[in-house]
């Protein structure tokens, strides 16, 4: 870890009236198409991404497992995530982060400015930059992995497509559950507003993770033996479960080591892939760790009691 002063936290967040939380949605919704006002092209665009979110790093494992490294330069922030929103280098020059090379910004905020001066929503990462317009393509990720995917092939072609015809019904399916359960689940779960709020998110997450166990244990992948991106876009929150999730937002009950051997051998068979370095190359445990445990929420004052273990104690045998 780094012995640098920590800029000063403090993260607002919006629930809805019974206390759950709300994730707004993204702001920039354009599309890279060939013919189109955003055309696919060699070093036009620039990924931001922080190695903390697991959103961003989604759109890491894309670009790399298509090719995309020569065509699609990126730059990380900070993962200490402060009141000033995602900081670059100039500002919080952490391990592994990266200073604007195409702006000068000390912060993400100033590019979204840039873009919409006065800008009133939330700064997020990732956030596909469009250097020949000087502005911000898109910030949904599902959107820019599924741009990433197929419209850039003819730049690089020859790599498999993670969304194929044949699987699209199938991926979108476990998609929706997997993140409105499970991606989504454990910030539901982290930022409750109740004990009664946070109970129920959080054995929402474990009753689909032992969904997810039920489908690995005949699976080699969700959609049966071809990578797609539906465990990509599973990877990036089982990846962060154990190290962030179990103790930063208290989902506890079990740990994907311990408690789900198909869940975790699939985990452990993607980040040790020789065939597929981009999930290993695109975690970075150290800025996951200090991105989680440096949050604080400003109004926030909530005491949660953690619903895990499963068991206080293990049984003596059995």
């Amino acid at each position: 870890m780094t012995t640098t002063e920590a800029p000063k936290a403090g993260i607002v967040l919006e629930h809805k009236a019974d206390g759950s939380f709300l994730r707004q949605a993204s702001s920039f919704r354009n599309w890279i198409k060939k013919g189109g006002e955003f055309a696919p092209e060699r070093d036009r665009y620039h990924l931001y991404v922080s190695y903390g979110c697991p959103w961003a790093t989604r759109t890491l494992i894309m670009r790399k497992l298509k090719g995309l490294e020569e065509i699609i330069p990126f730059s990380v922030v900070s993962p200490r995530l402060g009141e000033r929103g995602w900081l670059f280098a100039s500002e919080d020059p952490y391990p592994g982060v990266d200073t604007d090379p195409l702006n000068n910004a000390s912060t993400l905020r100033e590019i979204y400015e840039k873009v919409e001066p006065g800008y009133k929503g939330r700064v997020t990462v990732p956030v596909l930059w469009d250097k020949k317009l000087k502005t911000i393509v898109n910030n949904e990720s599902s959107e820019i992995i599924r741009m990433f995917n197929s419209e850039f092939d003819e730049l690089v072609p020859g790599r498999p497509d993670y969304y194929p015809l044949a699987l699209k019904k199938e991926i979108d399916e476990v998609n929706e559950w997997i993140y409105e359960s499970i991606n989504n689940g454990v910030y539901k779960a982290g930022f409750a507003a109740s004990q009664e709020i946070y109970e129920v998110a959080v054995k929402e997450v474990f009753a689909h993770l032992d969904k997810v166990e039920a489908i690995l244990k005949s699976k080699k992948y969700l959609t049966g033996d071809t990578l797609t991106e539906a465990d990509i876009r599973l990877f990036v929150t089982i990846i962060r479960f154990d190290v962030a999730y179990v103790g930063k937002f208290n989902c506890n009950i079990r740990t994907i080591r311990h408690g789900y051997p198909s869940i975790n051998r699939w985990l452990k068979e993607l980040y040790h892939s020789s065939e597929y370095p981009a999930f290993r190359e695109s975690t970075n445990f150290d800025h996951i760790k200090t991105g989680y445990y440096g949050i604080k929420l400003k109004g926030v004052d909530v005491k949660i009691v953690s619903l895990g273990p499963e068991f206080d104690i293990e049984p003596l045998t059995g």
